[in-house]
């Protein structure tokens, strides 16, 4: 097996080794290593720096030293390292006016603090300010270089390695995933990193970032800050894209769940990079063409957007309202870059607007021949006016020669804008951090004490306790997790007649309020897509209308449904309901199915047809029995009236008239009374009329009897007899009655089964033993008065009246056997017209058979109304 030697910058282990192999050359090449160094450091101990120094792009000598690291540079020359010799630095392109502003809002709240008397009289602050060059790995090289210094270090034996830290605070860097991978290596030092716009979410981690500290509040509420946006504007089917690092993944994540607390689904969500290559990008083109949402979240940082933007423009992507985070919101330069108007009424979360007085004024004074730092301010001078200094290496013959004395004033750019001041006054704030910080530890009031040895941990837990108000009267101090307040103006881009986009603020959003007023837009007009008045609509389906109800569709987000129409007796009276409510039982669901109405009450009245029939034939039948009633009163001294027993045949009458004045109990609507008189009154009067014709029954029988040699039958059933026969059998009724409404009267009942839509009022039975005792009783006594004048049918035709009794008995018994089947299967009130019929028509049948021929003897054949012809042949001599 042959193990080749590797150059210096690393070790090369053959593939064919197995595992254990190549884990054991490992380990011993890391002994091997530790042993050189224990055994070098005890020949000489001295302190050797290693690799080449890090010069910073800005510096100033001052009693306490604080650093930066921001981004002079957008990117990098790409190239590709042999390993067989030492990498050549980093060479950095694309020159970030961003940064350098960033790096002169910190030289601003420096050199205001150097001038003041009120703050660390006596102390100057000086500065170290490097460039990270958007490289994570550079960002980390040079937080190094902060932490332990540059200089060589002289081999003098007394020299110890060990040092204090080279500057007491960090301020930067912009972004989260750059300060994520400095604030872990910086942790262990306790040196305080403050950034103005790092704002993941995950930077809150105290046990993973001790000493990170930010002026920008955490995406974690931005985020739902954001989510809250589009549910007030009723977007409930939007897109989503975001930056491929922490900053973009960690603030879409938190989004992506409160917006499904809210009840948003993403259509889809994609990331990108600056660095993607683009037919990565053109893919995320291809999905915004394909989606069916008009909402497009974006959480992007600038750079990316810068990006993004630069590919959709030639595809001219209009028409969709874009939301954004606060990196590029608020941002001129994407403004700028617009030319096609894609993202016209863009809506998102900034830092709040704020002025710094004497900032601008700062900025705008830069000179690159007075300046120190004279490399990085001559190449933001050459980038600024597009000229070069005689003695720059990068001159061409294209341009024009720069003097150093060019006006600002006419130019018009990001860096003259000044969008980004509240980004500005966050770096400003987190100077003056640090300065009131060392303020209390230097026990200052007219002066400072310099005795006091200034430690990085020392000015850490200071920093995470101090509470002022700068000079604009902004509130600064840090919660437990190192964040700020969380408060964000809600932004509109409405553009102008002459192009440019003009930042309208439409809102706030402050997270220290109650969820439910967190959220607050002001009224004012907002412009939306393509210049339009109207709020975008960005629905997976349109709204379901009240009447219907959601029913997801399976395999599709919770936002993509159908609209189902509510079943009978069921509404939904809003839009979007999930469920249908079922009425009480009272109501019923309109044709709309978005109300419950009233239902309509069903109960026999006398209003409709069949009532009002009902009635008439009850009344008629009254009229009829008591006009029989009369012409037999009329008649009472005839013989055909004597001889049928007078005093039964008007008690009949009178039972007959209440039997039909009782039907009229039946109809209206049903009460307490009604429904307890209805059943009372029928079984008893009809007990009373079929009582009387029992009696007529058995007199004619005793009667014919009596007409037998030695028989004495009439004495043993004479009037009074033929009163108590009556009387008794009416009483049993009224026992019966009485006993069924004091143990389970009758009452009224609303019968909401027997049909859909409406309310049958109906009388319940109360006791059913008891209704059916009554009606048994009445069935009884029919039958057995049918018995008795079918025996008597045989008897002398002109006295004997048994044969119309028997018709009349035949058909109450008729009548009554096919009542039960009709008034059990009969729905609502047609059951109650059926018991009603039943009760006319037996009625009538009684009336009909038993008076009429005698009525057709008195006022047509009078002559047939004779004791002699009543009497016949062979007819007994007395009656």
């Amino acid at each position: 097996m042959k193990v080749h030697v590797m150059p210096p910058s690393g070790l090369a282990l053959i593939h064919s080794m197995s595992s254990t192999q190549r884990w054991s050359e490992k380990a011993w090449a890391l002994l091997q290593l530790l042993l050189m160094a224990s055994f070098s450091q005890a020949e000489d101990p001295v302190c050797r720096r290693i690799g080449d120094p890090e010069i910073p792009q800005m510096f100033k000598d001052g009693d306490i030293i604080l650093g930066g690291i921001f981004s002079f540079h957008n990117a990098w020359k790409n190239r590709q390292d042999t390993y067989m010799h030492k990498p050549l630095p980093l060479q950095c392109t694309s020159l970030n006016f961003r940064g350098f502003q960033f790096a002169q809002a910190m030289l601003f709240a420096i050199e205001e603090i150097n001038n003041s008397t009120d703050l660390l009289p006596g102390i100057s602050l000086g500065y170290k300010i490097y460039n990270a060059c958007s490289s994570i790995a550079r960002g980390v090289r040079v937080a190094l270089a902060l932490a332990n210094g540059n200089e060589v270090v002289s081999a003098s034996p007394n020299t110890p390695c060990t040092r204090p830290a080279q500057v007491q605070a960090i301020m930067g860097e912009t972004s989260s995933s750059p300060c994520m991978a400095i604030a872990t290596v910086i942790g262990p030092f306790h040196i305080p990193m403050i950034s103005h716009f790092a704002t993941c979410a995950c930077l809150s981690d105290k046990t993973k970032y001790p000493t990170f500290l930010r002026t920008i509040p955490s995406d974690y509420y931005q985020s739902r800050a954001l989510a809250q946006l589009v549910k007030h504007f009723g977007w409930t089917w939007v897109g989503a894209i975001r930056t491929n690092d922490d900053y973009g993944n960690n603030g879409m994540a938190t989004f992506i769940e409160t917006a499904q607390q809210l009840g948003i689904c993403l259509e889809y969500s994609v990331s990108v990079f600056r660095t993607d290559p683009p037919e990565k990008i053109q893919k995320v083109i291809d999905i915004i063409k394909a989606s069916t949402s008009k909402v497009i979240v974006a959480f992007l940082s600038h750079k990316d957007m810068d990006v993004l933007l630069h590919e959709l423009s030639p595809h001219k992507l209009t028409g969709y309202q874009w939301v954004g985070s606060e990196s590029w919101i608020s941002d001129s330069q994407i403004a700028t870059m617009d030319r096609h108007h894609i993202l016209d009424g863009a809506v998102g979360m900034a830092i709040p607007k704020a002025h710094v007085s004497g900032m601008r004024e700062f900025m705008l004074n830069v000179k690159p021949l007075n300046s120190s730092s004279n490399g990085i301010f001559t190449e933001f001078w050459e980038t600024l006016f597009n000229c070069k200094f005689k003695q720059s290496k990068s001159s061409t013959g294209n341009q024009s020669e720069c003097t150093g004395d060019e006006d600002l004033t006419g130019v018009q750019n990001s860096f003259t804008y000044m969008s980004l001041m509240p980004i500005f006054n966050n770096i400003y704030k987190g100077v003056y951090a640090v300065a009131h910080a060392l303020h209390n530890i230097l026990n200052c009031n007219k002066t400072c004490n310099n005795n006091v040895q200034l430690d990085p941990f020392m000015i850490l837990q200071h920093i995470r306790k101090i509470q002022f108000e700068t000079k604009e009267g902004d509130e600064v101090y840090f919660n437990e997790y190192g964040d700020p307040a969380a408060k964000y103006e809600i932004i509109n881009w409405q553009p102008t007649e002459n192009g440019i986009v003009d930042f309208v603020t439409v809102g706030i959003h402050d997270a220290s309020l109650p969820a439910d007023k967190q959220l607050n837009l002001q009224n004012k007009s907002l412009i939306w897509a393509q210049n339009s008045q109207q709020v975008p609509v960005s629905l997976c389906n349109e709204k379901c209308p009240p009447g219907t109800r959601k029913v997801l569709q399976k395999g599709t987000p919770i936002c993509c449904y159908d609209c189902l129409r509510c079943a009978e007796g069921e509404i939904s009276n809003v839009t979007d309901s999930i469920t249908c409510l079922r009425c009480d039982p009272e109501f019923w669901s309109n044709e709309r199915r978005d109300a419950c109405v009233k239902k309509e009450e069903e109960f026999l009245s006398y209003e409709e047809i069949m009532g009002a029939l009902l009635t008439a034939a009850s009344l008629f039948g009254t009229c009829m029995t008591v006009v029989v009633a009369f012409i037999f009163f009329r008649y009472r001294q005839t013989p055909i009236v004597r001889a049928n027993n007078s005093e039964l045949s008007f008690l009949l009458l009178f039972s007959l008239t209440l039997c039909f004045l009782c039907s009229l109990t039946f109809i209206s609507r049903p009460s307490e009374w009604s429904c307890m008189l209805r059943h009372t009154a029928f079984g008893i009067t009809f007990v009373l009329c079929i009582s009387c014709v029992l009696g007529k029954t058995i007199v004619v029988l005793m009667a014919f009897r009596a007409t037998l040699p030695g028989s004495n039958m009439m004495k043993w059933f004479g009037p009074a007899q033929q009163r108590l026969s009556v009387l008794g059998f009416t009483l049993i009724q009224v026992v019966i009655c009485i006993l069924w409404l004091s143990i389970s009267p009758p009452f009224p009942f609303k019968n909401f089964t027997q049909s859909k839509d409406k309310i049958i009022l109906e009388c319940a039975l109360g006791s059913a033993v008891g209704f059916w005792a009554v009606l048994g009783y009445i069935g009884v006594l029919a039958i057995l008065c049918f018995i008795l004048a079918f025996l008597a049918r045989k008897l002398p035709d002109n006295f004997n009246e048994a044969k119309f009794i028997t018709f009349s008995m035949l058909i109450f018994c008729a009548v009554w056997l096919t009542f039960i089947p009709a008034y059990v299967s009969s729905p609502g009130k047609f059951s109650v017209a059926v018991e009603i019929f039943a009760i006319l028509a037996s009625s009538f049948g009684l009336l009909i058979c038993i008076f009429i021929p005698k009525c057709y003897v008195i006022l047509v054949k009078p002559e047939n109304n004779t004791k002699r012809n009543m009497m016949g042949k062979g007819a007994p001599k007395s009656f």
